[in-house]
């Protein structure tokens, strides 16, 4: 006996109890957080202890120590007619005063934590005693959502890879797709997962819904209304161009509802800058050009942008949706149907796009399969793509997300949130999660947001989230009977997941032998991959934007010479220059007039190797330092240019000579 219950209503329960002339050997029994039972006729009432003080608020060594207890009812271990017994989570009698409380045995433990269904799977052991397995049911778990919060550092990846190891054993139809922001996941599944990272991601851009696609045009920003309308208007016509064999009028004529800007159907960017040029040349609306010049020069941006080569490969141009989702998406996986997505390497201005598409086709392969596949969404950080305030984050991807997890259990799509911040996180998202594992939380608000998830019948469980060790968790929802505090069982060294950080070191090298020039070539993005037929498109527009109405241009956009230069060298990156090294055995030429685009060479002047200029180039200069040749006298003294310092071949000479007329393409 532990003592005698002195106090109890619909909830809670005071436990008085004495201890002897200052004997600690009845106090050691009890502790905060454990199980503990009351006796109530044939039943036995469970309770939780969460708080415990003694009456004089001081210890006497020699002298009776009375002290009291409250707990908090949790349910009741009952005995059937037929003799068997069973918990349950409600209270048919409660304590009376005077019941005595006594410690809880082990098969109550065991009946309290089973959760009465033959497909559980185990995933540590109980806190209170480490002899009973705690266990939950997958599938619950997978049909309802779930979340996994903690601080950073409490183990949550770890967490995450053993139950996705549990829940591939349980479901052999279960696809799992990992949003690793910090490209961690890869290493905890190396026989059941491929990865994608941006070396290998092939993602074409005409996948994306407009809104994705003007988060990529805008970086981020708010898209200008004119400019977003028009390509409403453009990518349809785009997109039933590619697939040929109508006439321009049929084009627009026909099929107008069959395709909008948002159906995944291949078109190509030449395609699109040549319907914009297309309305730049048009004799009326004068007053949009300047809106369409400043919309192709983002699309050409994005396009010779070799950060964006993922959306703009050679594959682009080609009808490759069955691949691109039957990789991603392992369908069929054979033996690896985990797909670890690695966000690290992407832009950040496109990761919104990309956490957008993939939920969204996540959900629509679930629906339209009928059953036949089960998707699995994990999204790691999921703060940053659903975020309280409904102001930030991008709303296409909380609307992907928030579909998955208010509609998918029907179509059998899941979720599993994962964050450090779920105050941070969309409280809708988060209540639409019915299994939640509370890892250690020091923030105060996160605390209130996750006593606010779980019953009130448990509130006094999560006194102990401050307090808990790495890899201790407290668990409650659908996959669990009572809410329960327990350990993770450990994961083997190599399903743990790896990250570069400071005490997992990636690689060899250190500070001392690592190549600063490749590191800062990933930083510019200097190795530009070879954009192939994109390329070709871009140069075809740039071709056809040549043939237009060269007045028109520089009087509606208001552009000078110096600016069209300045944005033709700004679209038309130019390869890295190679870096002279004192070993080297040729030097780099100094840099003369002739090696500017267009400039004539002498064909007698041979390549200078050394730093001095060679005399058939030198030329005389001013007192001001300035080339001779290009400089006469003003009228007041002064020095003026003789002649506008004009690159041959620029893009205002090649506009200037090419005539109106060849601004149609007869291509119908």
């Amino acid at each position: 006996m532990l003592g005698r219950v002195v106090a109890c209503n619909g909830s809670k329960a005071t436990i008085a109890a004495v201890a002897e002339s200052g004997e600690t050997a009845l106090t050691e029994l009890w502790s905060v957080g454990r199980l503990i039972s009351i006796g109530v006729g044939s039943n036995r009432v469970v309770a939780l202890a969460y708080s415990m003080s003694t009456d004089e608020k001081s210890w006497g060594e020699q002298n009776d120590n009375s002290f009291q207890i409250e707990a908090e009812l949790l349910g009741e271990v009952r005995v059937g007619p037929d003799g068997r017994e069973e918990f349950s989570g409600g209270i048919s009698r409660y304590p009376y005063l005077g019941a005595i409380a006594h410690r809880i045995r082990a098969s109550d433990l065991l009946r309290i934590y089973d959760a009465g269904k033959n497909d559980s799977c185990v995933i540590g052991k109980l806190t209170q005693d480490e002899t009973i397995d705690a266990a939950i049911h997958i599938p619950s778990m997978l049909s309802k959502h779930f979340a996994i919060v903690g601080s950073t550092g409490v183990g949550k990846s770890t967490a995450v890879s053993l139950l996705l190891h549990k829940a591939i054993e349980s479901d052999p139809k279960l696809r799992v797709l990992i949003l690793d922001p910090h490209n961690e996941f890869a290493a905890a599944f190396p026989g059941h997962a491929v990865v994608i990272d941006p070396e290998t991601l092939d993602l074409p851009f005409w996948l994306m819904k407009l809104e994705e696609f003007a988060e990529v045009l805008y970086r981020g920003r708010p898209p200008v209304a004119e400019e977003l309308d028009i390509l409403r208007d453009l990518i349809p016509e785009a997109k039933r161009a590619f697939r040929g064999g109508e006439t321009g009028l049929m084009r627009r004529t026909t099929e107008k509802s069959s395709i909008t800007a948002d159906t995944p159907v291949p078109y190509r960017m030449a395609d699109l800058l040549a319907l914009i040029d297309e309305r730049i040349g048009r004799l009326e609306g004068r007053g949009e050009k300047p809106v369409l010049r400043h919309l192709k020069m983002r699309v050409m941006s994005a396009i010779n942008d070799p950060r964006y080569h993922f959306m703009f490969s050679n594959n682009t141009i080609q009808d490759t949706i069955m691949e691109t989702i039957a990789h991603i998406f392992r369908i069929p996986g054979g033996d690896k149907p985990i797909c670890t997505f690695q966000l690290a390497g992407i832009p950040s201005e496109v990761v919104n796009s990309i956490a957008s598409i993939l939920c969204r086709m996540a959900f629509e392969l679930a629906l339209w399969s009928n059953g036949a596949i089960h998707m699995l969404v994990v999204c790691e950080e999921a703060h940053r793509y659903v975020p309280a305030d409904p102001e930030r984050g991008f709303f296409p991807t909380r609307q992907a997300i928030a579909r998955i997890a208010k509609e998918g259990r029907k179509y059998g799509v899941s979720l599993g949130v994962i964050t450090q911040r779920p105050g941070e996180l969309d409280q809708t998202i988060l209540s639409q999660c019915s299994t939640l594992f509370a890892m250690r939380l020091s923030n105060d608000r996160d605390q209130e947001i996750i006593r606010s998830a779980i019953p009130n019948s448990s509130i006094s469980t999560l006194s102990f989230l401050s307090s808990l060790g790495n890899g201790e968790a407290i668990a409650f929802g659908e996959a669990i009977a009572v809410p329960m505090r327990l350990q993770f069982a450990r994961v083997e060294k190599r399903y743990l997941p790896k990250a570069n950080g400071v005490l997992d070191k990636g690689s060899e090298e250190t500070p001392d032998t690592v190549d600063l020039r490749s590191v800062v070539a990933r930083m510019r993005s200097v190795s530009a991959p070879e954009l192939g037929p994109c390329r070709q498109g871009t140069d075809h527009a740039d071709n056809a934007f040549r043939r237009s109405d060269a007045d028109d241009l520089e009087q509606d956009s208001g552009m000078g010479e110096m600016e069209l230069d300045r944005w033709a060298r700004s679209v038309t990156p130019s390869p890295p220059p190679t870096p002279y090294r004192p070993g080297d055995t040729a030097r780099p030429e100094r840099y003369r007039p002739d090696m500017l685009p267009g400039a004539t060479r002498s064909p007698t002047a041979p390549p200078s190797t050394s730093y001095e200029p060679s005399p058939a180039h030198r030329q005389p200069v001013t007192d001001d330092g300035a080339p001779a040749a290009h400089r006469s006298l003003r009228a007041d003294g002064g020095l003026r240019s003789s002649q506008p310092l004009r690159r041959e071949g620029s893009l205002r000479d090649t506009l200037l000579k090419k005539p109106l007329s060849s601004l149609y393409d007869n291509r119908d």
